[in-house]
């Protein structure tokens, strides 16, 4: 039985028997490992809180290798990240940045870029006022560490070079594809701003990328095709993604209820210009 230290981030737990708990982890040293963490259930463990989604902590574990299974020693907390669990969007975020490690990776499949990025990109979601842009970069760079960067520089099947019309990413083939080579269904349509984009934060370090300033419909486009390829690599729709839109529906619905609010009369001219200075974006 051989004893290993390393550090992980909880991505999934479920309980176990009466007071168990099955924990998955993301590990620096070993990538997907799924282990049992004994009495972690009851009242008075020594795990604590320390199993919580998202920490990131140190981890002991026992491997006998005659099970995929391994047996939770210790886990001690070096960051806990609780602000992701307490805010829905950011924990939606986090929990998709999370799934696309999961889908895109095999269990005891070790890749260490992969796993300081994860855990650069739950920092970076804590703080960030746009968490949807920060995921979905995020998940731009797993693809290309993972090798499945798509190439977008020109047509896969007929080699003619880009920008053209009707540019399409087709995710199976490896790239971009043109109308005259007639994309598929599983294709994914790419404006030529979103096109323009993704060319351009493949050149940019993580904090110019993520601090991009982006006009809100382009952001939203380049999310949509981000969670696209995602969903044809990983073969299915991600759980977190059919999350994040259920709660953008949500929210779209909220505002369309909203009450107008009355403004004074004698006090809608100011109120009309104080609205108007504060709604002003740098491009205007």
């Amino acid at each position: 039985m051989a004893l290993h230290r390393t550090q992980a981030l909880v991505v999934g737990r479920r309980a176990l028997g009466e007071s168990d708990r099955l924990v998955e982890f993301y590990s620096l040293a070993f990538g997907k490992i799924r282990g049992v963490a004994r009495s972690a259930r009851r009242p008075r463990s020594r795990f604590g809180s320390a199993l919580e989604p998202f920490t990131l902590g140190e981890l002991i574990f026992f491997d006998t290798e005659r099970s995929e299974l391994v047996r939770v020693n210790h886990f001690d907390i070096l960051q806990s990240f609780a602000a992701l669990r307490e805010d829905l969007d950011r924990l939606g975020h986090a929990a998709s940045s999370v799934e696309c490690v999961l889908c895109l990776t095999g269990d005891r499949d070790a890749h260490p870029a992969l796993f300081r990025l994860l855990v650069r990109t739950l920092r970076a979601l804590e703080s960030s006022g746009r968490p949807a842009w920060v995921s979905a970069y995020f998940a731009t760079r797993a693809v290309d560490l993972l090798g499945h960067r798509p190439r977008i520089d020109r047509c896969v099947s007929c080699g003619r070079p880009a920008p053209f019309p009707q540019a399409a990413l087709d995710v199976a083939a490896g790239g971009l594809v043109c109308g005259r080579c007639q994309p598929g269904p599983e294709t994914i349509a790419l404006s030529p701003a979103v096109l323009g984009t993704l060319k351009r934060i493949r050149e940019l370090r993580w904090e110019d990328a993520t601090r991009l300033a982006l006009e809100s419909r382009l952001e939203r486009e380049l999310v949509d095709v981000v969670e696209g390829v995602i969903a044809r690599l990983a073969g299915q729709i991600p759980r977190s993604a059919r999350f994040l839109a259920q709660m953008r529906r949500s929210a779209s619905r909220v505002a369309e209820r909203a009450p107008a609010v009355a403004v004074p009369r004698g006090r809608a001219d100011s109120s009309t210009r104080e609205s108007s200075s504060y709604n002003k974006t740098p491009a205007d």
